[in-house]
């Protein structure tokens, strides 16, 4: 099952309290490493796509998102990621993904978005190293898009997106006191906000004058896991009831998507890239099963009769791709 986030990362109560003197540690270890790097310059433009909290806030749709606007544009877009959770990332290799790879070599967000998109997309812990292989292989591309990483100082950026779901957020502290990787004033340095729901007052003054655009995710027809691939509109399930697999960041967010869809959801939460295995989905009572697109990827191989997956896609506010477009061809034209 899920490995929740801990609980006092909510308040500033007294275990918060107790382990603030070494999130202060970590926040001057992680502003000493970043003044101490030097970032590896690349010949074409990168996209930083992060947040700087422990969690999900909905990346991966926007990297899908983002690699389809640049292709609309006129451009070649490549993807760099960590690939968290192969074996490649994990042993500190570099390696393309496949369309077709394996999530237990590659990481699951990897070869979904290399599904989803399209894209060549390189992965390793050295991102810079990663960044050369897939330019090396794929020399048309003429711009990255940095998967998760706002905090990998290594490899230079020309724009930064945060993504901003403030759930996520907590107590507002720095790890381990809270969930954050960086403190708050670190979004007031990036070029765009997208905002995973309503930001506070308090939130928006952080953000200063970065401007912030809406974002929603909004689910598309369910595909079969099984079979011919079959689809499904969701309202066919609507009044139904349904197991509900989400090992992601947030797991709730995804119940409760279902859940405004009309369906009637037991929820399964586990952990952030689960390793799943065919008695995660061996369920007592006989219903179908609703999954998230990353875990869908890792549990196609074993899933049971009446398995679904649920992609969701990103619809971001109007006017955030035109500055997007805007800053890269302003960084083109003064090069």
């Amino acid at each position: 099952m899920a490995a929740q986030a801990p609980a006092f990362w909510q308040g500033r109560g007294a275990v918060a309290q107790l382990l603030r003197p070494l999130s202060w540690l970590f926040g001057a270890l992680a502003a000493r490493r970043r003044a101490s790097i030097t970032p590896e310059r690349l010949p074409v433009p990168v996209i930083v796509v992060g947040n700087i909290a422990v969690g999900g806030s909905g990346k991966t749709p926007v990297v899908d998102w983002l690699a389809g606007v640049l292709r609309a544009a006129g451009y070649r877009p490549g993807i760099v990621s960590r690939g968290h959770g192969g074996r490649v990332g994990a042993e500190g290799g570099v390696a393309l993904v496949p369309d077709d790879g394996d999530p237990e070599r590659y990481g699951d967000e990897p070869v979904l978005l290399a599904r989803l998109t399209g894209c060549p997309l390189a992965i390793g812990r050295d991102r810079p190293a990663a960044a050369r292989e897939l330019l090396r292989q794929h020399p048309e591309c003429d711009v990255l898009i940095a998967d998760d990483g706002m905090q990998h100082y290594r490899l230079a950026r020309d724009i930064e997106i945060a993504v901003v779901d403030e759930a996520t957020l907590g107590n507002r502290l720095l790890l381990p006191a809270g969930p954050l990787r960086e403190p708050l004033a670190r979004l007031a340095e990036v070029d765009l906000v997208l905002a995973h729901g309503p930001l506070s007052p308090a939130l928006r003054a952080e953000i200063g004058a970065v401007p912030v655009f809406s974002m929603q995710l909004q689910g598309g027809d369910l595909r079969a896991l099984r079979g011919r691939g079959d689809t499904r509109p969701a309202r066919d399930f609507r009044g139904r009831r349904v197991h509900a697999v989400a090992g992601i960041g947030r797991p709730q967010r995804f119940f409760d998507q279902l859940a405004g869809e009309g369906i009637e959801v037991v929820p399964h939460p586990f952990a952030d890239h689960h390793r799943f295995v065919a008695g995660d989905l061996a369920f007592a009572e006989p219903l179908p099963i609703l999954m998230t697109a990353k875990d869908a990827v890792k549990c196609a191989p074993f899933a049971p009769a009446d398995c679904w997956e649920y992609p969701v896609r990103a619809q971001i506010g109007s006017g955030a791709a035109e500055r997007i477009l805007e800053k890269l061809e302003d960084g083109r034209t003064s090069a």
